[in-house]
């Protein structure tokens, strides 16, 4: 049987846009982060990580009980720079990074366990695609991930990766939760991102 792929949800941003904290934003009876950590779970992802900014530390462990969180030092330098916390701690006391890491935005969160699946197959660095759009969350390759821990934090990761796309019919893969108005999509779409098959 083969290994679990671990995963990293990112909820570090600092949400100026949003005016509140984007993980922890409601949904049904949990948080986007909470519900992302639930389908990584059913998706069979271990380790999950979250990583988050010290200030929501508490709350976000509350918000996915039984998960990992750690806390990125230095959120402003970008995403980049939360995925190699990850990565890092994924290594752990041994040095052994994994093979395959799963990347998952917390303020994306129209993705399915079933789409999850389908980005565990590939093998090469790769992400979700639906109608046209790319979307998340990703999957890093080995060759990946020795580029992410070399880069500086501030440097966009698609600028050091060149994913592949694995198409899925997720027609809310470009869900965004970024703006106040992107809270009005995510009431109306609520059923549909509950449902976490």
């Amino acid at each position: 049987m083969a290994k679990p792929c671990p995963a990293v949800i990112l909820a570090a941003g600092a949400s100026r846009r949003l005016g509140q904290p984007k993980s922890l934003v409601p949904i049904g009876d949990t948080t986007l982060v909470g519900l992302a950590y639930e389908k990584l779970v059913k998706a069979g992802c271990s380790p999950i990580l979250i990583i988050t900014r010290s200030e929501l530390s508490v709350a976000v462990m509350q918000s996915a009980v039984g998960s990992t969180v750690l806390v990125n030092a230095t959120p402003e330098l970008g995403r980049t720079g939360s995925i190699q916390c990850g990565l890092m701690s994924l290594a752990g006391d041994k040095g052994r990074m994994p093979k395959r890491v799963l990347i998952a935005p917390v303020d994306r969160p129209g993705w399915s366990v079933s789409d999850v699946a389908s980005l565990l197959l590939s093998q090469r660095s790769s992400t979700l695609a639906s109608n046209g759009r790319r979307g998340h969350p990703l999957i890093l390759d080995e060759q990946a991930i020795m580029s992410i821990l070399r880069a500086q934090p501030e440097i966009p990761l698609r600028d050091l990766v060149a994913f592949e796309e694995v198409v899925v019919n997720a027609p809310l893969l470009g869900l965004n939760i970024d703006l106040p108005e992107d809270l009005v999509l995510l009431e109306k779409y609520e059923s549909t991102l509950l449902e976490i098959g």
